[in-house]
């Protein structure tokens, strides 16, 4: 087989993806490799992907920790809304959001009516140990990460409950967790 003929999986995801005429919007906790595993699914899918963290920080022109420390969280929830609404108007083709986003109902219900929201879910374990490499997380700072994870989890989970389609996060590559998204979201259409 030639270099320029595609694979028949590489077909099957053009196909899939042909059929995707809304964003897909990547909700969970963080740490469950929301904007790794987006970046995959775009290269496989072939869109653009925009994480919102970087487009809420762009637009404020300060870190996501600056933002939570100069003017709390409240505030950022309010910009993270508004610029989560201009990214599914723009129709980008995914869309990692904060692990908070989703919990705010007027962002999940944008969510729920112009994308394909997909649930990212991860076990505790692999989220202290993916969390515990990035210093940026300002609500892992008030207190032990653990408990503040479990906590969010138990708290966070009946909205993101709501998302369309709920996958499983691994240990395994992120591409993994990129073509399950997939295969979800063609079960989904």
């Amino acid at each position: 087989m030639s270099a320029a003929c595609p694979s028949p999986h590489d077909r099957d995801i053009a196909a899939i993806a042909a059929r995707i005429a809304r964003p897909v919007v990547l909700v969970g906790l963080m740490g469950v490799g929301k904007s790794t595993v987006g970046k995959k699914l775009a290269g496989l899918l072939g869109r653009d992907f925009v994480d919102a963290d970087d487009a809420i920080a762009e637009a404020a022109q300060r870190s996501i920790p600056e933002i939570f420390e100069a003017f709390g969280e409240a505030h950022f929830r309010d910009g993270e809304r508004r610029v989560i609404a201009r990214l599914l108007a723009e129709g980008h083709g995914v869309i990692a959001t904060g692990g908070g986003a989703f919990v705010d109902p007027q962002t999940r219900a944008a969510v729920l009516e112009k994308g394909i929201a997909v649930w990212i879910d991860c076990d505790i374990d692999t989220l202290v140990e993916r969390t515990a490499r990035r210093g940026n997380r300002p609500l892992l700072k008030q207190g032990d990460p653990r408990e503040i994870l479990t906590r969010l989890a138990r708290e966070r989970a009946p909205f993101y409950g709501e998302a369309h389609i709920r996958v499983r996060s691994e240990t395994g590559p992120h591409a993994d967790t990129a073509r399950a998204i997939i295969e979800a979201i063609d079960q989904w259409l």
